[in-house]
């Protein structure tokens, strides 16, 4: 069976206030799938629901085709937003600790507590009370206790949070690693940039609905606006006179167009064509940014 995870219409209320809204979407098997949302969407909440911590008002979460239950929980990771581990406790010491309870033998968790704590650059610090380390080597440890127990899949609640550019490619490369082996992953984040590097999937979720959601290059070829980026020798004003052309900005000899039917494109090349050579022609494709502002009004 698919090791796939499935969201089906989960509902959420706190008071009068809708939290999530039929919430649907799928984390496939061995792909790392970016949510983004503002503060106040329905992240955390819906991973809350994903790992039993709440519970939903309507819908239900599916593990491997069937529904969800606490053993199957048991075999997730979860790194939740706020700091959970114990900060006067040695950081090997917990973590040997919690992927017991997990079930994990102890040779068996003390030899994954002690690959994590190298693969992550935590090694020398392992006997070291959590509460010593910096807040970026605290997130380190965070994600470790995710991992320890070898989990089947990874829900994690902003997990490159202050971390500097070389830890994020540490735990980027962990990521892509456990992914790598089919376990999926479903992890938040604000660092639009980021997800838009690392993730094959992304799901964008406002006011507690998703707005949009799939493979992250079919999302920007959906979500493109039919403008073309077209690169000239000469200051591309020209194209201001051109039938069927309309021009949307214009750099020197850069400009960027919209084209009103197929037949403008060729009509296009040839006039630039005519006038010298041309360097880039393109459709241009909208950022992952581009794209949650779009969805997200």
């Amino acid at each position: 069976m698919t090791p796939e995870l499935r969201i089906e219409g989960i509902s959420r209320r706190f008071g009068e206030r809708l939290a999530l809204d039929e919430v649907s979407f799928t984390v496939p098997a061995g792909r790392l799938t970016g949510f983004i949302g503002g503060n106040g969407a329905g992240k955390t909440t819906t991973m809350r629901i994903v790992l039993g911590v709440l519970a939903a008002h309507g819908g239900r979460v599916r593990w491997q085709g069937a529904d969800i239950d606490a053993l199957a929980r048991r075999r997730f990771g979860y790194m939740p937003e706020e700091r959970g581990l114990y900060p006067k406790m040695g950081v090997a010491d917990q973590l040997v600790y919690l992927a017991r309870l997990h079930g994990l033998d102890p040779a068996r968790a003390r030899r994954n507590v002690a690959d994590l704590l190298e693969r992550l650059g935590l090694a020398a610090r392992a006997k070291e009370p959590l509460e010593k380390l910096s807040l970026g080597n605290q997130q380190r440890a965070q994600l470790a206790a995710a991992l320890a127990h070898d989990p089947v899949a990874l829900v994690l609640d902003e997990p490159f949070s202050g971390l500097d550019p070389g830890a994020v490619d540490d735990v980027a490369g962990v990521l892509r690693e456990r992914a790598a082996t089919g376990v999926p992953v479903l992890f938040s984040s604000h660092q639009l940039d980021l997800v838009e590097r690392l993730c094959d999937q992304l799901v964008i979720i406002a006011g507690g609905q998703i707005r949009a959601s799939g493979d992250r290059e079919q999302l920007r070829r959906a979500h493109a606006a039919d403008q073309h980026l077209i690169v000239v020798d000469e200051d591309a004003g020209w194209l201001r006179e051109l039938p069927g052309v309309r021009l949307v900005s214009l750099d020197g000899p850069r400009a960027v167009v919209v084209l009103s039917d197929p037949s403008a494109t060729q009509k296009l090349l040839r006039a630039a064509l005519d006038r010298g050579p041309v360097h880039q022609f393109t459709p241009v494709i909208p950022t992952l940014t581009e794209i949650f502002r779009k969805v997200s009004q």
